[in-house]
């Protein structure tokens, strides 16, 4: 049985006028869209800025994180290359009672799987209550899973190797192991994972199709006819011809001017991109409070 499953958030961060990590709003932000629909959220991905982030604010929110009715519903990512850094903040989220980590092998260098396996292992090893979902992403980190490298992790940890967020999109088709959960990055690929075996989808754009993407899944488990796949994945691709991140912010920006705080080198879309994107969903009929209009 999948230790998790359905449709996860890749969490934004919400950011002060200084820059500085506004933990209140970012906490009511992921407790929203769980609300919405989403099953929870992934703090500190890379939709989150984490790598941008300082270690301090991290641990800040982690603390009042830990207070949220909605606690049980977070995956914690670290957005840290160092083998040391990732190790240390998760023994801080677990003694915070958090056990579910969204974890990418680190950046910049070159490796195989070898060395991978190797990282996780230093990582279990030194966590071992501790359950990881790998984070498939070669364009942000140079390193593509195989599916003899997961299957060899599981083999070893079978308690703490439980799932995948596969955004390169070359495991989901084909992984199939017992009690492990694959999780494609896109709504684009979610009701064809579900029909595929996949567990659900952990996306950044479900920032905004929590309800829709949640009435997918649910109508996928029910056996009803899919109404609204089509229109989830129009809205998807609405979003991916911008840089997410800069996107979900323009977007957001729309109703609540903190959202254009955003870390450089990151930012906001240009205005003409910005009318494009609003043009676009506007002739969907598209908003994240009505998402299943026609």
């Amino acid at each position: 049985m999948s230790k998790i499953k359905g449709i996860y958030a890749a969490g934004m961060t919400v950011l002060n006028t200084d820059l500085s990590l506004n933990v209140k709003k970012t906490i009511l932000h992921s407790e929203k869209i769980i609300e919405q629909g989403c099953h929870g959220v992934a703090i500190f991905g890379s939709t989150g800025q984490a790598q941008l982030l300082s270690i301090s604010e991290k641990i800040d929110l982690l603390n009042k994180l830990s207070l949220s009715n909605y606690k049980k519903n977070f995956l914690i990512g670290t957005g840290l290359n160092s083998l040391g850094e990732i190790i240390n903040m998760m023994k801080i989220a677990l003694s915070l009672g958090f056990n579910k980590f969204l974890i990418m092998p680190p950046a910049y260098y070159k490796y195989g799987d070898g060395e991978v396996i190797n990282f996780y292992t230093k990582i279990v090893e030194a966590n071992p209550d501790s359950e990881l979902i790998l984070y498939n992403f070669e364009k942000l980190c140079g390193y593509k899973f195989s599916l003899d490298c997961i299957k060899e992790l599981v083999k070893r940890f079978p308690d703490q190797i439980i799932g995948v967020k596969d955004s390169s999109y070359n495991l989901f088709e084909n992984l199939k192991l017992e009690n492990f959960s694959v999780l494609p990055g896109s709504e684009l690929k979610l009701l064809e994972g579900l029909e595929l075996g996949c567990s659900g989808i952990i996306s950044a754009t479900c920032n905004v199709t929590a309800i829709l993407a949640r009435k997918v899944y649910d109508d996928f488990l029910l056996g009803n006819e899919q109404e609204y796949n089509k229109k989830l994945c129009k809205v998807r691709s609405s979003f991916d011809k911008y840089n997410l991140i800069s996107s979900l912010h323009t977007y957001y920006s729309q109703k609540e001017e903190i959202y254009k705080n955003i870390l450089p080198p990151l930012s906001l879309l240009n205005k003409n991109e910005e009318k494009n994107l609003m043009e676009t969903l506007n002739g969907l009929n598209f908003s994240t409070s009505s998402t299943l209009a026609a």
